[in-house]
């Protein structure tokens, strides 16, 4: 069998999401522009709901099977490894036919109880089959995952969004003639559009992949169907496995989420205990959850990578007893987390303002106004980073319950903290920014307790952290330097991306100058070993010419 670390993996995936998030920005904005306002509300009043259901559906269940797929081809058991997926697959083919019916027969019920905008029902309606196609690829994903390859799971991606934003952009313009409803719906059915297209590549690429290996006997891959035995695992208890492997994944992804509804009421009812108005304070809120929020999103997608290819590669490691592997790759796993994470950090805390009035330039006073709450929540990065990936970790050795009970206590605090903060006039709705980051400096303290007690892994501080830091301050220097001498000639859209631009290459050329990143590691990447030998034979020329 052999060792794989996450890297090219997480690389992979990172790529994807980027990719995704980029298609998503030119989706929502058109949309916008093409649905307006009472559009937009429609489309709003149905994709939280569709969320919801496919949180419950597919939050856990994908990673079950990554694990338990990783931990039998570990044991080189390829069969038991696809009966799994089999077996998995008729689960979640279930749950998305439950999902799909409550969504698409309940829809004017749902709607009325949690917001009362019942003409909201087409785009719920529109947007209901997704919940039957996306859990089915779920399986797929999960299977693939678990092999250790995220190909298919980072293709299927990009053509699910691909769809989901080419048929709900044109059916959104087709049907807006016929009223704002049924363009919302239009735009809603992208996404059941875009699972139809993931769905048929994932499954193309695995009957692919089964006949080749068929071709060549590949019961070693697991895709040949194996003969029935005595000793098969049983349905059922492979049942059992992914529910207590899932369900306390399930809960932790909806702690935050739920903790966020309750940090509405928490801000606006102290904004104005405090003298401001119902629709300032509403306002204020806006300014955080609408304005700032969405642009920590895209380091969270890059560290994610990492979390998600971790959970097979360390479960392998662990159901092998090669704790040195393992190790190896949970302090991998956490420097290039640190690695990503902390140039996004250092970034947006020095350049908030001009971050902010390069995506919201029509609205200068609320840009201003989230660009504080934006370098607040940007600290907090360096610690979701550590939660993300740590959370991975716990996951792969089978302690999924306890990152669920770290976040649950960082919640806890982030309510306080938000309580008492926010109650300070000068301190304002940026209390509910801090809340959050505390909310992440305990989690991911505890998680690293964990990891440590656990695993036995011991982690470098100045490999870790130091190094990528100093790496991070010097970014930011630079990239201040260049806005400050290029924003009275360009502007500020111009140099903000001047200084991002060049703020990159010098974080990069930091890393290796600061030895944060080995040759060792450089080889795990995709072409890193072409990486390495280009990097070498320039540092060979800097010294000959020093000579």
């Amino acid at each position: 069998m052999t060792k794989k670390t996450f890297m090219r993996g997480a690389v992979i995936l990172a790529a994807a999401g980027v990719i995704i998030k980029a298609m998503g920005a030119v989706f929502r904005i058109p949309l916008a522009n093409m649905i307006g306002e009472q559009g937009m509300a429609y489309y709003q009043a149905a994709y939280p709901i569709y969320v919801l259901f496919l949180t419950l559906s597919t939050a856990g269940v994908p990673v079950a099977i990554s694990r338990m797929v990783s931990e039998r081809i570990a044991l080189d058991r390829p069969e038991a490894a696809h009966r799994v997926f089999r077996v998995s697959f008729i689960l979640l083919f279930c749950i998305g036919i439950a999902s799909f019916s409550i969504c698409f027969f309940g829809a004017d019920f749902i709607l009325n109880f949690f917001n009362g905008m019942k003409d909201a029902g087409y785009a719920l309606r529109a947007i209901a089959p997704a919940l039957l196609f996306v859990p089915m690829m779920a399986a797929y994903r999960g299977y693939f995952q678990g092999m250790q390859d995220m190909r298919p799971t980072a293709a299927s991606q990009v053509v699910e969004q691909f769809f989901r934003v080419l048929t709900g952009l044109s059916l959104a313009w087709a049907l807006f003639p016929r009223g704002e409803s049924f363009a919302a719906a239009g735009a809603s059915f992208g996404a059941s559009a875009g699972a139809i297209g993931g769905l048929i590549l994932v499954m193309a690429i695995y009957g692919a992949r089964r006949k080749r290996a068929g071709a060549s006997g590949g019961a070693g891959y697991g895709f040949a169907k194996p003969a029935e035995s005595a000793d098969a695992e049983p349905a059922r208890d492979i049942l059992v496995k992914i529910f207590v492997i899932a369900v306390p994944i399930t809960i932790g992804a909806a702690i935050m989420p739920i903790m966020n509804a309750i940090d509405l009421a928490i801000v606006t009812n102290r904004l104005t205990a405090t003298g401001w108005t119902e629709e300032a304070a509403r306002g204020l809120y806006g300014l955080l959850t609408g304005f700032a929020n969405p642009l920590i999103n895209l380091p969270q997608v890059l560290t994610q990578a990492v979390a998600m290819s971790l959970v097979p590669a360390v479960a392998a490691a662990y159901k092998r007893e090669d704790m040195e592997f393992l190790r190896h790759n949970v302090r991998l796993g956490l420097r290039t987390a640190v690695i990503v994470g902390l140039p996004c950090a250092f970034g947006m805390m020095v350049l908030s303002e001009q971050i902010m009035l390069l995506f919201y330039p029509a609205d200068r006073d609320a840009a201003y106004g989230a660009a504080s709450c934006l370098s607040v929540l940007a600290f907090g990065i360096i610690f979701l980073s550590t939660i993300q990936t740590l959370t991975g970790v716990l996951q792969g050795v089978g302690h999924q319950m306890i990152p669920v009970r770290n976040l649950f206590i960082g919640a806890v605090v982030k309510v306080a903290v938000t309580y008492v903060l926010t109650g300070l006039p000068e301190i304002n709705v940026r209390g509910a920014a801090i809340g959050t980051v505390a909310a992440y400096v305990i989690a991911a303290a505890l998680n690293v307790s964990a990891v440590r007690k656990y695993t036995g892994t011991k982690f470098n501080i100045s490999l870790t952290y130091v190094k990528p830091a100093v790496s991070a301050l010097t970014m930011s220097v630079a990239a201040w330097a260049v806005y400050s001498l290029s924003s009275a000639f360009f502007g500020n859209s111009v140099s903000t991306v001047l200084s991002v631009a060049l703020g990159v290459a010098v974080y990069a050329v930091m890393l290796f100058v600061s030895k944060s990143i080995t040759r060792e590691e450089l080889v795990f990447l995709p072409k890193g070993e072409k990486l390495a030998a280009f990097l070498e034979k320039a540092g060979g020329k800097r010294k000959a010419k020093k000579l």
